[in-house]
């Protein structure tokens, strides 16, 4: 069992990763009132979910169908077949409101609010310290003129938020609302959700928004999701008083188009290249490491957080950066439990380390994302990869996304 800690070639963090290859647990998860119940919690544990982690400070459903009877790979296929709900609530919704929202928001993200986001219209953002790493990366929703919701991946954006507004003093409200999110994902979505609205759900754009309602109860619809398939989100006003009111009328109205309660496929977005933070991103990454260098405008003209320090690890070049590999072994069916050591082809030395693997349905391999040194990013390099059970693999580095690197999958006309 390796304990390496440290890899020559990757950059020194003040908090390293955890690289031993301690392996998983069969401890129990202790569900307690120190972590958060979503609205949809009862629901979604109804529904069959078997397996939960914490994202947000909430428990997040990551498995419904047992592996007998499919796993992870089958409920890839409602996803990719059929149409799939998941309970998405810790995306929490941070909003900002005021006559300031507009250029509040513009302070903290690295691209230009105002000829990105015109109202009811979202955008995938990054936000970033004045050191340049990345705290979160929301889509970002512009609900109205002077109103936004930061749909915030794992990290505390409301305390960064309102802490750096108790000095920038900006007339707005900054607090977490009562929204909680569902997302409808796959190739059967828009039918069903023009089941549930009506046909002007197709004319939402790719990122676009609507207001509407269902079932009696107010909802924001945005064409966006974590998947890279056809897909909705619908975040429900007053969540927490009306999520009985609107999952059984969803699951109801979808059972036409084999409509599956899923957890967010992993291996799908994993498939386009879509990053999960905590795990392939966290705050001592800047944006040129993780393949989100198109992300940061530094031309924008407003002033943003991190845009000096951003400007100089640019000019600079950075000494890591996330790229793909396709690899062997057998079937990656399950999350993996350590962040995998990468060897050198030639001298069996650690170089790198994965932070994402899965089985690709699509690829008939087990691909990934890894953090690898300058010397091993050119596509084609052949490199190895240490697996629990397998031992050591082939891999070699190649394109990322893997699959529609163009996004023509969710942006299919309707």
């Amino acid at each position: 069992m390796s304990q390496s800690l440290l890899i020559d070639g990757l950059k020194t963090r003040s908090w390293p990763i955890n690289l031993r290859q301690s392996g998983n647990s069969d401890a129990r998860m202790l569900i307690s009132t120190r972590v958060r119940k979503s609205p949809w919690w009862h629901l979604s544990k109804a529904a069959g979910c078997r397996a939960y982690t914490v994202y947000n400070h909430v428990y997040h459903p990551r498995s419904y169908i047992k592996p007998e009877d499919g796993g992870l790979l089958a409920e890839y296929d409602f996803l990719t077949k059929h149409v799939s709900m998941w309970d998405v609530a810790v995306e929490r919704q941070i909003q900002v409101k005021g006559p300031d929202a507009a250029d509040f928001v513009n302070l903290l993200i690295t691209r230009d609010v105002h000829s990105l986001i015109p109202p009811m219209q979202a955008r995938y953002v990054i936000l970033c310290n004045q050191y340049g790493g990345v705290i979160n990366d929301p889509v970002l929703l512009r609900v109205a003129e002077d109103e936004f919701w930061f749909s915030i991946s794992d990290s505390d954006v409301l305390l960064w938020a309102q802490g750096v507004n108790s000095f920038a003093d900006y007339n707005v409200e900054i607090r977490e609302i009562d929204v909680s999110p569902i997302q409808i994902q796959g190739p059967k979505s828009a039918v069903l959700m023009e089941k549930m609205f009506g046909a002007h759900i197709r004319n939402i754009p790719y990122y676009g928004l609507i207001h509407d309602n269902l079932n009696g109860h107010k909802v924001t619809i945005s064409r966006t999701g974590f998947s890279g398939e056809v897909g909705f989100e619908i975040y429900l006003h007053d969540a927490t008083l009306h999520a009985d009111d609107v999952w059984p009328s969803i699951l109801e109205q979808g059972e036409d188009f084999n409509l599956g309660v899923i957890a967010p496929s992993h291996i799908r977005r994993l498939e386009a290249g879509i990053l999960s933070y905590g795990q392939d991103l966290d705050i001592e990454n800047n944006p040129y490491e993780v393949r989100l260098g198109w992300q940061v405008d530094l031309d924008k003209e407003a002033n943003f957080i991190g845009k000096d320090a951003l400007a100089k690890i640019k000019r600079e070049g950075v000494q890591q950066r996330l790229v793909g590999l396709r690899m062997g072994g057998e079937p990656l069916t399950w999350y993996n439990e350590d962040f995998y050591l990468v060897k050198d082809e030639d001298t069996g030395h650690d170089v790198g380390f994965i932070t994402s693997a899965f089985w690709s349905p699509n690829f008939g391999s087990n691909i990934a994302i890894a953090v690898l040194p300058r010397t091993h990013w050119r596509i084609g390099t052949n490199v190895k990869v240490q697996l629990p059970a397998d031992g050591i693999v082939d891999a070699t580095v190649v394109r990322v996304p893997f699959r529609d690197p163009t996004k023509d999958i969710p942006k299919t006309e309707l």
